[in-house]
């Protein structure tokens, strides 16, 4: 056999292992009770990793030319108004992509500010 799927073979149990054991281990070490900062972070984080994530995808919006960033501010509206309307956050994901999509691909901002 040639080395290179001995790699991969090699790669990907290792891969397997790896997951396995990140997925598996906390509730051997917890197996008794959930340390308080544990249960702490398990509530906090998830907004943090939200908007840390907000404040990602938006960093190089640019202000300053047309349309101001408006494509990225109405993508957000509707992230947020589906995720409170229908609480799914596919269905948040997939509208706000699909808006910001169609705001981008059409230039519809950047035509309707230019000729004002």
């Amino acid at each position: 056999m040639n080395p290179e799927i001995y790699h991969s073979i090699l790669l990907v149990t290792l891969i397997a292992i790896n997951t396995f054991l990140s997925r598996f281990l906390p509730f051997i070490i917890f197996a008794k009770s959930t340390p308080a900062y544990i249960i702490f972070l398990g509530k906090v984080l998830p907004s943090a990793i939200i908007a840390m994530l907000i404040v990602y995808c938006l960093k190089d919006t640019n202000f300053s030319q047309t349309p101001y960033g408006l494509n990225e501010i109405i993508a957000v509206f509707v992230v947020s108004s589906t995720h409170i309307l229908f609480k799914i956050p596919v269905v948040s994901i997939v509208c706000g992509t699909i808006g910001y999509m169609a705001l981008v691909q059409s230039e519809i901002l950047s035509s309707i500010i230019s000729t004002m």
